[in-house]
This record gives structure tokens, C-alpha cells and sequence, in this order.
């Protein structure tokens, strides 16, 4: 039972970012304007993002330079460690080897300072004092009013109202960081104020907590928008995963023949499997990729492949993704950061593409995956890479039954600590799958 974890040191760290958009066989739809429909120009996205992000994000470049004081924060808790579910692999009786990359160790969580971070600076050497954002879950809000803070800017936080209750200490972090957190849909916004009119009980999306974030940004001088997930600089940022997850899976001498990861947005599954697919692409590996999301907000799985905006009030770029249609608000689920309408535009063209596989999951599943995880492993995970937990164990239960040896690989990319009311429900059997 030992020898399980593989660390990497801090100079083994990444130095840049790999751009896989560089490398796609096809390329990628341009996004759209709004409003002429036209190929967005680079002045068009600067009205929200300072002009250094919006150039990371129309790079075609392949690797794009790390900062030294981005990576200088990093060393708060990168590298991140990659371990070996010995446990959970006797428990299952599998001859496959499941390994996990674990990102609940950084500051704040979860995966999200890699990008949070990064945003903060590049908006700080821009000039920018205030930056404006939404968060599902809490783990987006909490790693940007982090990194606010690390680099003196006001941060504001649009919280989707469902999670902003079952949630409660993760707004809490959010104000210990010194980040200002409002449920949406709210009353400060117009558009919030719509919503209300109209339903008020509504529990919130993502869509309507990004259109409030916008408003507020377009209308307030010496403000920028800050994304957690979905845009190609935001998956960009999040491609230390992968890369140091390589270099891991070479000290534990395995190749993996499965790679996992849950999506909403898509930035901590494209963080993970794009370092990946530059070796499927270029050296002919034949990994199988495997993207999972909830059953009751079935984007790759049930959407459609085609332009639709961001938000719900139709004031970002119209981006070519798989979407359930930017007005659908997704159930009350517990893994509140995967209630996202759309899938990143990487994303949807890996899985355009084949390069990638996708699957959906109901919360009991999830929930049942997750607590098996943790009375094994030890670790609780947070409600949304329970998902990947699921579909790793279903492989290697595959390869139980199939008597083959397989190495199975998946982001753990935060923990649950701050979920426990979710874990309430589910041990008390409160907890429902949603259609």
C-alpha cells in the first residue's frame, strides 16, 4: 500500500502554457459579435477583457510563456500531487490502476487559482483596479477574490442564488479574501432585476450570474470581466494539469489507457487532457478521453452543436458549442459548478472532432461514487469531480470484468470540504436525481 503518491519539484513546474487550438486537425468556429454577426475583432473584446488577455485569447501560438510572478504564486501549492487509489482499487477488485491528479490542494480549493491567478495579473499590468465575475459553486469566486487580493484589485463576485444558500461558507471565503459576493439573480442589475420580475423565486444559472457580472463591468469605468471557465485562455491557463500530470505518470512508469475528467464550462477538463491529446495528435497515442457531466444538464450529451451566446441576456460573443440553448436553467444539483448551458468551444470541437468521449451522471451516482472514494481514499471530493470518481470506477469495473489491465487516469480538481450539506442530503437520504 505504499509508494502511492508521485510529486514532482517546484523547478519541474511548468514554464508555459501548451495552446492546443495550435494543433486541432480542424480549426476552431472565430466567435461571433452580437450584434453584426461578424467575426469578433480584437477591439470588440477589449470593452470587457484588458487587450493582454484578449490577445491570449485569439492566440494560434503552441506555448505561451508563464510570468515569473504567476509562477511564483503557483509555488503556493504547485506542483500538485498525482497519487494511486490503491485502496479504492482493492476495494473494486480491479486489475486496472486508477490514478488521480489532486488540485484540492491549492489556497482555495481547487483547480481554479491556475486561472485566477494569471487573470489577476495580467489584469494588474493592465492598470485595472476592479474586476467583476460570477461563480456556481463558489470555487471560481473564491480563487479570483484571492487573487485579487495577491494583486491589490477590487474584486466582485455574482453568486447563482442556488448555490450562494446551499453553500454559505464559501461565500465566507470569498469576504475573508475581500472579495463582495451577491446572489443572482439580484436587484443591482437591470437585467437581474428582469429575471426577478418575471420569476421570483428563480434559483439562478450561470447565464443570468455572467449577464449580471457584464452589466455591472460595462457600466462602472475602470472595471473588467473576469471568466472562470469556458473561454480558450481560461483552458489555456489550466494546462499546468496536464503537463505536470505527464511528467507524474512517467515517475509512476504507467502510460494511461483512460484520462477522465468532469465538465460544465470545460477549463479543468481541457486543462487536464490537452497536454494529452499534443501527444495523441503528434505520437500516436491511443488514449481514450472520457468527458462527464450531469445528466440533468446534458450538454455534450444532449445539446446541440451550433452558435449561442454566453449568458442569458445575449451580451457576450456567440461562440459554436454544444448547448442546451443560453435560457435553460438547469435543476437545483448539488455539483453547482457544472450547471453551465454551453461547453467551451475547445471542447465541443475535441468532441466534434472524436478526439474525446462524453457520458452523464444523476447526483446519487455521483454521491455514492464519491463516498466509496472517500471511506477508500480518505479524501472527500467536491460534488463536481465525483463525476469523473463515477466514471473511474465504472472503468475499472469494466476492466474487472473484462480481466484486462488498464491504467485509468482522472482530475480530482477540488475537494469537498465546504460541500458537507450536499454529503447531508445524500446520507440522509434527501438527496433526488433530477430529469
Amino acid at each position: 500500500m505504499s509508494d502511492i503518491r508521485y510529486s514532482l519539484s517546484q523547478n519541474e513546474m511548468p514554464e508555459a502554457w501548451y495552446n492546443l487550438p495550435a494543433d486541432l486537425p480542424e480549426p476552431m468556429a472565430p466567435p461571433l459579435h452580437p450584434g453584426t454577426r461578424e467575426p469578433v475583432k480584437l477591439e470588440d473584446m477589449t470593452a470587457i477583457f484588458p487587450e493582454n488577455i484578449v490577445m491570449q485569447e485569439m492566440s494560434s501560438e503552441r506555448y505561451i510563456p508563464i510570468p515569473e510572478e504567476v509562477r511564483d504564486i503557483y509555488a503556493l501549492w504547485r506542483p500538485t500531487p498525482l497519487l494511486r487509489a490503491v485502496r479504492l482499487e482493492k476495494a473494486l477488485q480491479t486489475p486496472a490502476k486508477i490514478f488521480y491528479k489532486y488540485e484540492g490542494v491549492s489556497p482555495a480549493g481547487s483547480h481554479k487559482p491556475n486561472s485566477a491567478v494569471a487573470q489577476a495579473y495580467y489584469n494588474r499590468e493592465a492598470g485595472i483596479k476592479r474586476l467583476v465575475t460570477e461563480t456556481g459553486a463558489g470555487q471560481w469566486g473564491s480563487a479570483l477574490s484571492m487573487a485579487c487580493k495577491l494583486f491589490g484589485i477590487e474584486c466582485v463576485v455574482y453568486m447563482v442564488k442556488v448555490s450562494f444558500t446551499q453553500k454559505p461558507y464559501r461565500k465566507l471565503v470569498m469576504q475573508t479574501w475581500g472579495g463582495t459576493v451577491y446572489a443572482s439573480p439580484s436587484e443591482l442589475t437591470e437585467f437581474g432585476r428582469k429575471v426577478l420580475a418575471d420569476d421570483p423565486d428563480c434559483p439562478g444559472s450561470l447565464g443570468i450570474a455572467i449577464s449580471e457580472a457584464i452589466e455591472d463591468t460595462v457600466k462602472t469605468p475602470g472595471t473588467k470581466y473576469a471568466l472562470g471557465s469556458v473561454l480558450n485562455h481560461v483552458c489555456l491557463h489550466q494546462t499546468v494539469i496536464g503537463q505536470e500530470s505527464i511528467k507524474q505518470m512517467e515517475k509512476a512508469g504507467c502510460d494511461p489507457d483512460i484520462i477522465i475528467g468532469c465538465v460544465g464550462g470545460g477549463s479543468n477538463f481541457a486543462g487536464m487532457v490537452s497536454p494529452w491529446l499534443e501527444r495523441k495528435l503528434k505520437g500516436g497515442k491511443q488514449y481514450r478521453v472520457i468527458a462527464v457531466e450531469p445528466s440533468s444538464c446534458p450538454t455534450l450529451t444532449k445539446g446541440e452543436l451550433r452558435y449561442d451566446f454566453g449568458d442569458t441576456a445575449m451580451m457576450t460573443p456567440l461562440m459554436m458549442m454544444y448547448t442546451l440553448g443560453h435560457d435553460f436553467i438547469p435543476p437545483s444539483i448539488h455539483a453547482g459548478g457544472l450547471r453551465y448551458h454551453g461547453m467551451a468551444s475547445l471542447v465541443s470541437q475535441m468532441y466534434k472532432l472524436g478526439m474525446v468521449e462524453a457520458r452523464s451522471y444523476g447526483q446519487l451516482k455521483i454521491f455514492e461514487s464519491a463516498v466509496q472514494f472517500a471511506r477508500t481514499e480518505g479524501l472527500i471530493p467536491a460534488p463536481e469531480p465525483s463525476h469523473a470518481i463515477a466514471a473511474a470506477i465504472d472503468e475499472a469495473v469494466a476492466a474487472r470484468e473484462e480481466g484486462k489491465e488498464k491504467v485509468i487516469l482522472f482530475n480530482l480538481c477540488g475537494h469537498g470540504l465546504l460541500d458537507m450539506t450536499a454529503y447531508d442530503a445524500f446520507l440522509g437520504g434527501k438527496l433526488t436525481d433530477e430529469a
